[in-house]
This record gives structure tokens, C-alpha cells and sequence, in this order.
């Protein structure tokens, strides 16, 4: 790992003790300033942190390494994160007020279209590596993963890419959906699939056969090709 690494490994630290100052703050000094500050700390600081790193750092599509003397931006991205894939209740609050967690998607630069109908349940990993169409609904359970990993000789290997689904399409429960993957405008995925990384799914192209048997070939930049599977 890199200093880098190493320093936002600690970022999830840093976060629960100043969620855990500001709580206590409010405590103690009872009041809208330490109520705000808390506020602050708990949705807006990670977010200013991500876009920062995103600034230096931005995040590509595409193949990547975890060991290494080079820095891997994803790593940096999942720290950030980790807040609310640890605490999912801080973003199921959200689903109270319709919009605002396709707003809060928005503000960690998804693309979010109208009138997207999201149960509290959804598990979204990769905030900003998303493209919903308008009238989406995702059902209970629902996984979006934006990455997959795997073990590679004497590395660990990332591969990253977007999910994108189209207008007036309908994700039943329980649906694992992973990088790279397209679902087509009104398709509807049944409860249960899983569907493997840069799967390209239509309407049409679902029947009785499960998604989870689909893996995908990536070459990597030596030119190896090699399986993710999950």
C-alpha cells in the first residue's frame, strides 16, 4: 500500500470520533448549531472529502491493482464510503422524504433520472458509478456493486466500470447486479437473479436460465485474459 492508502485507511476512524465529539456536543450544548454540526459531519464532510480526492484522484474505469507503488483511487473511494455501507440505517433515513436519497446519489456524482423509486433496503456500494433512467423502480434487497476483485498471482486486481440502467425498468428483490452491467429500458429482472459483470441485458434476453451462470473475459494490461466472476 502506498502513505496515501495507508493515511484514508483511517478515515473511517476519524469519522466516528468526530460523529462521536459532535453526538456528545449535542448533548451536553443542546441547541440547532451543535444539531447542524452534526448533520454536517455525518452527510456533508465525506462528501466534500470525496470530491476533493476526486479532484486529485479521480477514479477510472477499467482495471486496476491494489498492491503496488501506485496509488489506487477506488481503495481511496471505498474508505470514504465506508461510513454508510457500515451504517446503512444513516442512509435508509433518507428514503423518509421522497427524492432525497436520489439526491444524495446525485450528489456523489451519479446520474439519476425522475421519479426512480428506490426500497430502503437497496444496498448501493459504488455511489458514483451509476446511471438510472426515469421510472426505475429497485426492490427489496436489491445489490448495486460498481467493482468486482480477485486474486491474481502475487496481486489483488480491481475492476471497475458503471452500471447503467435504462428508463421504466423494474429491478425485483433480491437482485445482485455488478460492474459494468447494462440493462435495457423496461426490462424487468425477476427476484433472485444475479447478474455477472459487463452483462448487457435486454427485454428479451431473459428466460429460464439463470444470470448467475454468465462470467465474463477481461484482458489485462499485459495482454492475460482472465475471468471475474463475481
Amino acid at each position: 500500500m502506498t502513505l496515501l492508502s495507508i493515511i484514508l485507511n483511517f478515515f473511517p476512524t476519524l469519522m466516528l470520533f468526530l460523529i462521536t465529539s459532535c453526538f456528545l456536543g449535542l448533548i451536553m450544548y443542546p441547541g440547532w448549531l451543535s444539531l447542524a454540526t452534526l448533520l454536517f459531519y455525518l452527510y456533508g464532510f465525506p462528501l466534500i472529502i470525496y470530491h476533493i480526492h476526486q479532484y486529485f484522484y479521480p477514479l477510472k474505469e477499467g482495471i486496476s491493482y491494489l498492491k503496488g507503488d501506485q496509488y489506487n483511487p477506488w481503495w481511496g473511494t471505498q474508505q470514504i464510503q465506508i461510513l454508510y455501507n457500515t451504517f446503512p440505517v444513516l442512509e435508509k433515513i433518507l428514503h423518509l422524504i421522497p427524492g432525497l436519497f436520489s439526491i444524495w446519489l446525485r450528489l456523489w456524482g451519479a446520474k439519476i433520472g425522475k421519479n426512480v423509486y428506490w426500497v430502503p433496503t437497496v444496498s448501493i456500494i459504488d455511489r458514483g458509478l451509476l446511471e438510472i433512467g426515469d421510472g426505475v423502480i429497485m426492490g427489496h434487497q436489491s445489490s448495486i456493486c460498481a467493482h468486482s476483485i480477485k486474486p491474481k498471482k502475487n496481486n489483488i486486481v480491481v475492476f471497475v466500470e458503471k452500471i447503467k440502467i435504462g428508463n421504466q425498468a423494474f429491478i425485483g428483490g433480491d437482485v445482485r447486479i455488478s460492474s459494468g452491467v447494462e440493462i435495457e429500458a423496461n426490462t424487468f429482472v425477476p427476484y433472485g437473479k444475479w447478474i455477472y459483470p459487463q452483462v448487457k441485458l435486454t427485454a428479451n434476453h431473459l428466460s429460464s436460465e439463470p444470470l448467475h451462470s454468465v462470467s465474463q473475459t477481461h484482458p489485462d494490461e499485459s495482454g492475460e485474459n482472465f475471468h471475474f466472476d463475481c
